[in-house]
């Protein structure tokens, strides 16, 4: 998969969604543009090209108030699961029929990365490394629909994923649950990754919605 430079529409759209969904803008906050140029000290094209896309995303609303943040709602939170829990078990499968040995090592260091992080209880790290994990999966499908559909609700998701990563029991259960994953994958077991990944997706839906 290329890797294009990045834009500083890109960069900015980037970290307004990344602000927005980790929370530092809040569900129902009412922004300008000239608060977000000021925020973050850039002039206002690629700021007006960040907050289009963002609006395509529904993360923002654009109306007579001004940009009304939208973020996700629980409703937005159920659907996401339901989506990633069929799409991702489909993205495991298909990881564990193509991945090289190349690959499955860099997935391997991932979790042996995250297993050392755990037992420091580093939240940070770990969340960054959750993350790794799963895009490294869409990434290994071979498929640019897969990881294009993917990474965008694996987002959504992030300021819940945080806090998920935050309980060390959370973090310690997620990891074994990586760990299985990984050993289907390993195996080649498209069927068993499936399962694996879809409980995974599952127990960390009923973890963050009550």
């Amino acid at each position: 998969m290329e890797h294009k430079t990045i834009s500083l529409a890109d960069q900015v759209f980037e970290r307004l969604e990344q602000e927005i969904l980790s929370g530092v803008y809040q569900r129902g906050e009412i922004l300008t543009e000239m608060r977000l140029c000021a925020d973050l000290d850039v002039s206002r094209t690629p700021v007006r090209e960040a907050l289009r896309r963002l609006e395509q995303e529904h993360i923002i609303e654009i109306s007579g108030k001004g940009i009304v943040v939208l973020g996700v709602t629980e409703q937005d939170l159920h659907d996401i699961y339901d989506i990633r829990r069929e799409i991702e078990g489909d993205a495991a499968a298909k990881a564990a029929e193509r991945i090289t040995d190349e690959e499955l090592a860099e997935l391997r260091s991932v979790i042996e990365l995250q297993e050392f992080y755990v037992s420091k209880k580093d939240a940070e790290h770990i969340r960054a490394l959750d993350s790794q994990f799963h895009t490294l999966i869409y990434r290994f499908t071979g498929s640019a629909v897969y990881y294009d559909t993917l990474m965008p609700l694996h987002k959504k998701v992030q300021k819940h994923r945080k806090k998920s990563v935050e309980n060390n029991s959370r973090a310690q259960s997620s990891l074994a649950e990586h760990r299985k994953i990984f050993d289907a994958i390993e195996a080649r077991d498209p069927h068993n990754a499936r399962r694996a990944m879809i409980a995974h997706v599952e127990n960390a839906r009923n973890h963050i919605i009550h």
